[in-house]
């Protein structure tokens, strides 16, 4: 075997290597995850986290999980929050892309800059001025008032739709216009249509965010009774004499499977979206 090829063979053991300790230590959590969920409470407390219980039969744990964290309004709230997100980040995001890309005018360049500049600002450093607002709008508590506050201005969708505009023809707009057509028919009926991987792109992005959000929702919703969230639910399980983490990991496994059968229909939809907003641009 000449060095060449033995350097080229060592290097390709080395990456198949690498791949399976990465994917060893990405599905290490969901395996103990699940072992755990299936557990009685007594062999959780008996045995190690990676002991396989005595029974893959056992369904307590989700049932208590349903039960105690009240996940049905949960997930009902998570979905009204989700739906309404989604649409207010996508009509926000695009709308605002569509001016700044479509319409040159004076502090366009220093508006561009600013979504720029508050990207790089940690939204922690900028929680006690947000909350002091929804605090004085009366919002705090109130589900509109967080599903308004998520809405927010998402610097990263708008900068994914600016730079689809801006490999669309401007011709498509002044034939349009010349038609008779208003700036609200062009984008509503000509560009919208056309930003279909972007808003894919956006709403991967943006779902899976508003999805899993915890602290933000902990902070803002603060009735676990009855404004309660799918990442706010599981927080009954924990406690100032521990956390009981066969309901938690139980209900860990509940909150996955919505999540992953919308990958499983999607997928194709996923993966076109998000291959063609990665060459966009």
């Amino acid at each position: 075997m000449t060095p060449a090829k033995l350097k080229k063979g060592i290097i390709t053991v080395l990456k198949y290597l690498i791949l399976l300790l990465t994917a060893f230590i990405a599905v290490l959590p969901l395996v103990s995850c699940v072992i755990t969920a299936f557990k009685t409470p007594e062999e959780y407390a008996g045995t190690s986290v990676m002991d396989l219980p005595n029974s893959w039969l056992y369904f307590e744990n989700f049932v208590q999980a349903w039960k105690q964290a009240n996940m049905g309004l949960a997930f009902r709230n998570s979905f009204i929050i989700l739906v309404c997100v989604l649409i207010g980040a996508v009509l926000i995001g695009s709308m605002l892309a569509y001016v700044l890309s479509r319409f040159k005018f004076f502090g366009n360049g220093l508006i561009r800059n600013l979504f720029l500049f508050a990207s790089l600002l940690p939204g922690i450093a900028m929680q006690v001025s947000v909350y002091q607002i929804m605090y004085t709008l009366g919002w705090i508590n109130s589900l509109p008032g967080y599903i308004v506050l998520m809405c927010g201005t998402d610097v990263i969708s708008i900068y994914i739709f600016i730079q689809f505009f801006e490999n669309i023809s401007t011709s498509l707009d002044e034939a349009a216009i010349m038609d008779g057509c208003t700036y609200f028919g062009v984008f509503f009926r000509i560009l919208l249509p056309l930003l279909k991987p972007a808003i894919i792109t956006v709403m991967i992005l943006k779902g899976v965010g508003t999805y899993n959000e915890y602290y933000t929702a902990n902070l803002y919703l603060q009735d676990k009774n009855s404004l309660v969230t799918v990442a706010t639910s599981l927080f009954k399980f924990t406690g100032p004499l521990g956390n009981q983490y066969n309901y938690i990991c139980a209900g860990v496994i509940i909150t996955m499977i919505p999540a992953l059968i919308i990958f499983i229909l999607c997928q194709k939809q996923i993966y076109g979206g998000l291959a063609q907003g990665a060459v966009k641009g």
